[in-house]
């Protein structure tokens, strides 16, 4: 999934929770990444508001001066379920239409500890990879081994054939933010890694 040449990665999706977590590498870990973002002058977008580890991501970007486009559905926004706007705000009509809005506008992703919101969002950026809509890198921030068991299972698919040979090679792991935009930026795209199925 790697190699010699570097690619340009302009802005970043963050996916994570509207929760801190118990914890505390969790929010670090957040807040370093925000900063981090900042010294490569990366554009964050993501789901909006200023809770949980997605408000220490934001915050961190918006202070730095990084951009931050917080890409939120109408219905989330009018009930206040996110918090306070973090930089710019982009309302879309749905879950579908904020997630195409994403993908149009980063150059990769990152998934943080987070719960089912975080989880299918990631995965249906993942899946369309593998249905060859985009080719673009997608990472795991392994904050304290919290994707251990879920990359864990994604071998066990991988081997009991239900999802393609080494498409589970898909998600790119690291456990700090320096490490994690290193290897987003060296990702190469093999197409030999995915072949298009529908589970």
């Amino acid at each position: 999934m790697e190699g010699n040449s570097t690619r340009q990665i302009k802005s970043i999706c963050i996916f994570c929770g509207t929760n801190l977590g118990k914890n505390a590498k969790f929010f670090e870990v957040a807040n370093n990444l925000g900063r981090e973002l900042v010294k490569r002058k990366i554009h964050l977008l993501y789901g909006g508001g200023s809770l949980g580890l997605m408000g220490y991501v934001s915050t961190a970007a918006h202070v730095g001066r990084s951009q931050v486009l917080d890409i939120i559905p109408t219905a989330l926004a009018e009930g206040n379920f996110a918090g306070k706007v973090v930089g710019e705000e982009l309302k879309v009509l749905t879950m579908q239409d904020r997630i195409w809005k994403m993908l149009d506008n980063s150059d990769a992703f990152i998934a943080l500890p987070g719960g089912i919101g975080t989880l299918e969002e990631i995965f249906q950026i993942a899946s369309w990879v593998q249905l060859n809509i985009h080719h673009k890198p997608i990472g795991l921030l392994n904050v304290d081994g919290f994707f251990n068991k879920l990359l864990s299972f994604l071998d066990q698919a991988g081997e009991e054939i239900f999802i393609p040979h080494l498409a589970h090679q898909i998600f790119i792991s690291a456990s700090t933010a320096k490490e994690m935009i290193d290897k987003l930026e060296d990702f190469v795209y093999k197409s030999d890694l995915v072949t298009a199925q529908i589970d």
